[in-house]
């Protein structure tokens, strides 16, 4: 266990259609590392890419405190094409330069949900510069963000998953009639639509009619450029668990949600609170020892590290237990299904940010094993 105070940067907001969910994750992780003792540096992002450094960025963005007309230190310091865009975040990473506007940090806490955040882009440009952080690398991040890259992986490694197919936002555009004719020759209804790049359910449809569908596909394009189209399954129960580890992997008790609509969507998650987590999940020791094995084969399939959520379809007539996907910066507000999951396996919030920190170094540290020169 980490023994020492370190100064965490803590990156939150972000350019996503999760930004809110990010910013209620951000205030507890932030509570969480200060009783943990350690110093956290909060770096906030607008949805329109400006990092701010001074002040409180939290309480700016949730609205809590009204900025200035002009943000000294918060404004853009690098402008891309005419527009101000995230390149400003390389001058505002303190190891980049030696005037920089924050202390030395030890160790980069991003809780970004969605694209510009849990996709690998802030994970590279957190590996230029040499900083320690909490999550997967590049690869497991870019890779578990996009759902139809991730799916065809786990399909290669055997792990069973629902029929699925891509729909391109180009193809849909130009050949709406050819595409549904398609997808109901390979389907029956209902299924679901979903962006291929995003989280916590956004643009996420169920179609049950050949209108639904028209309509799910028009929604899934406005958030990505590539559409998942999933078969349903029937009597479907939703499991999920959470994952710890780099190369020693911990995987938690699994924990059921039972949904207070049809399905576990957007406002189900965040807008209303009808919805259940029943943890631990009522399953029987072989299909728990199932839910486990299979995470730890699909957390090491996509190469994640530090943490991820894993999401399961669990057919309760016949009992066949689907992968649904992954998500490697889940939800970490207190009533999130990851820190709940840990704290029912015994391991307390504090306890799981602690763990996570110790996890960004040692990853860290195994990184820097790599040698940069060539041997002659």
């Amino acid at each position: 266990m980490l023994h020492k105070q370190l100064r965490v940067g803590v990156l939150f907001g972000g350019r996503s259609s999760e930004h809110e969910v990010s910013l209620a994750s951000a205030r507890n992780v932030m509570e969480a590392l200060r009783k943990a003792g350690h110093e956290v540096v909060p770096i906030g992002i607008t949805p329109q890419g400006h990092w701010l450094t001074t002040g409180d960025p939290l309480a700016l963005l949730t609205g809590e405190a009204v900025p200035a007309k002009e943000l000294p230190g918060n404004r853009a310091a690098v402008t891309v094409n005419g527009q101000d865009g995230s390149a400003e975040a390389w001058a505002l990473l303190p190891q980049a330069r030696q005037d920089a506007p924050l202390p030395m940090i030890d160790v980069i806490f991003p809780v970004l949900h969605g694209p510009h955040g849990e996709d690998g882009t802030v994970q590279g440009l957190l590996e230029l510069a040499n900083l320690p952080y909490v999550g997967s690398g590049v690869l497991g991040s870019a890779v578990s963000m996009d759902k139809a890259v991730a799916k065809q992986l786990f399909a290669q490694a055997g792990i069973l998953q629902t029929p699925f197919t891509v729909v391109m936002r180009k193809n849909w555009q130009r050949e709406p009639t050819t595409i549904i004719n398609t997808l109901e020759a390979q389907f029956s209804y209902p299924v679901f639509v979903k962006p291929a790049n995003l989280g916590s359910s956004v643009g996420v449809s169920k179609a049950r009619t050949r209108e639904e569908l028209v309509a799910a596909l028009d929604l899934a394009c406005r958030y990505d450029r590539k559409l998942l189209v999933e078969a349903a399954v029937p009597n479907a129960r939703e499991i999920e668990v959470s994952v710890l580890g780099n190369d020693d992997i911990m995987v938690s008790v699994p924990g059921e949600i039972v949904p207070g609509r049809e399905f576990y969507d957007y406002e189900a998650k965040y807008l209303d609170n009808s919805s259940q987590l029943l943890i631990p999940a009522t399953l029987t020791p072989a299909l728990t020892a199932q839910v486990q094995q299979m995470a730890r084969q699909a957390y090491q399939v996509a190469d994640c590290a530090g943490l991820a959520r894993i999401d399961f379809l669990l057919d309760d007539g016949d009992k066949t237990l689907y992968l649904n996907e992954i998500n490697t910066m889940p939800g970490f507000t207190r009533i999130s299904m990851y820190p709940k999951l840990w704290e029912a396996s015994g391991l307390s919030y504090p306890e799981l940010v602690n763990r996570l920190l110790e996890l960004a170094l040692e990853r860290h540290e195994d990184r820097l094993q790599n040698s940069t020169t060539r041997e002659a």
